[in-house]
């Protein structure tokens, strides 16, 4: 049964669950796959954690989906190369490391991440598919922007040692959930835009709700790095809008209010910024790991033996009392360099890159074309990739989903833009994407 694509932009329940109902095995367990990810209902109700292998369980599930489907598509971009190029320099990283050891008892966080991005762009090929898939990541990252933004309320917006944390898993840490919600929001904002005038007011008016709580999630979590990102995003929305002015102005009163928001005590930390001992120590870990790069720069000290090399070479150079050892390096550059090598953090800033001007392409392709939801969509993945960028200088999170996701979606917006434009005439085309009556500026 098909689906109309102004249904779904309508959010009309029946026709999303006949979209999704009417689908491939494959693609059923590419969703579940992002809903136990994201949402990790394991980490939430009892009797879930019983078993441990939910999500790696879907995506095996979705990949012999994808091998019995008689419809397949094999998908293959330069971002497909150069994620598989990159796991080809941490392969030979471990094993030319200090401590391959080490190592090898880490491959799976890498390694996992591939297969992910391999599985998931081979199953979400079309816009219906890319669609559903983006709602279930809304939802997830709405239940813990919404959580965090309740919680932060309740405490009357004050300052709190630990900030505000997420469930077990990936978002748990602070610094993680802010990166979690500076992904989400910009991309929540412009599909707002994108479909609200297939939408009735109360429904545009709720749909604010998400990048609304992931703000004020991300200025509880108390992370400077967090809370940086959001900042640049904001007067990053001014280059990507046609009305400056009443951007400017929108800028001028968010910044206000969220300055009111922001706890006195966290003001202090911005000021402290640099000198106090946990910046200290991330300088000292940003400084010898560039050491550590320059004097293994093809192939690094080996994947995840920053830790272990620090602690031999620079053990005087731990300045927080309490900590027995070193820590991860808390910037994604370094990480990378110090795991892979200049080579591998080329192929690495190159993924970003790539998926920076991929969706550049693609967003001024949409424009021209009057498709207003992929034109939005665009900005609002381009601005979530600078949220993510920024935040990751100052944690450790190349291996975690932030990126991988993000180059998922990339890959399959590409995907699904590349079948509509080249093989299915104009007429089709207008009924694939329906929001092609006006431009796309916000």
């Amino acid at each position: 049964m098909s689906v109309s694509t102004t249904d779904l932009y309508m959010l009309k329940p029946g026709a999303l669950w006949r979209a999704f109902a009417t689908d491939s095995f494959a693609f059923w367990m590419s969703c579940l796959y992002l809903f136990f990810e994201y949402v990790r209902p394991q980490a939430i109700w009892e009797g879930f954690d019983a078993y441990g292998h939910w999500a790696s369980t879907f995506v095996i599930l979705a990949f012999i989906g994808w091998l019995f489907d008689p419809k397949k598509q094999f998908v293959w971009n330069r971002i497909s190369t150069g994620v598989f190029a990159f796991m080809v320099l941490i392969v030979l990283s471990s094993i030319n490391a200090y401590w391959p050891g080490t190592s090898w008892e880490n491959f799976m966080k890498a390694f996992n991440w591939v297969v992910i991005f391999f599985v998931l762009t081979q199953t979400i090929t079309t816009r219906q598919r890319f669609y559903i898939m983006l709602l279930i990541f809304f939802l997830a990252s709405f239940k813990l922007s919404q959580h965090g933004a309740i919680v932060f309320a309740k405490r009357g917006f004050s300052f709190a040692g630990w900030g505000l944390a997420g469930p077990r898993g990936f978002f748990q840490n602070p610094g993680e959930l802010a990166i979690q919600m500076v992904v989400f929001a910009p991309m929540a904002l412009f599909f707002i835009q994108g479909i609200k005038e297939h939408l009735k007011r109360w429904q545009v008016y709720l749909l604010y709700l998400m990048p609304i709580t992931a703000a004020l999630t991300t200025i509880g979590t108390n992370t400077r790095g967090g809370q940086l990102a959001l900042a640049v995003q904001v007067l990053a929305l001014v280059s990507v809008t046609k009305h400056r002015f009443k951007m400017l102005l929108v800028i001028a009163i968010i910044a206000f209010v969220g300055f009111q928001l922001l706890p006195a005590e966290q003001k202090e930390r911005f000021e402290a910024m640099g000198e106090d001992s946990t910046s200290m120590q991330r300088i000292l870990y940003w400084k010898n790991g560039w050491e550590m790069m320059k004097d293994h720069p093809f192939q690094g000290v080996g994947y995840f033996n920053f830790i272990p090399y620090y602690n031999r070479y620079y053990p005087e150079d731990i300045v927080i009392s309490h900590m027995r050892g070193a820590e991860l390096p808390h910037n994604i550059m370094i990480q990378v360099g110090t795991d892979t090598g200049f080579p591998g953090l080329a192929v690495f800033l190159g993924l970003i890159a790539g998926a920076f001007f991929r969706m550049r392409k693609i967003g001024k392709e949409a424009e021209e074309a009057g498709d207003k939801f992929l034109a939005n969509m665009s900005k609002g993945m381009i601005l979530a990739l600078l949220g993510f960028f920024v935040a990751g200088q100052f944690v450790t999170v190349a291996y975690y989903p932030y990126l991988w996701i993000h180059l998922v979606l990339v890959t399959s917006i590409a995907t699904f833009w590349r079948n509509e434009t080249e093989f299915f005439p104009q007429s089709k085309r207008s009924e694939l994407s329906p929001l092609r009556k006006t431009g796309a500026a916000v």
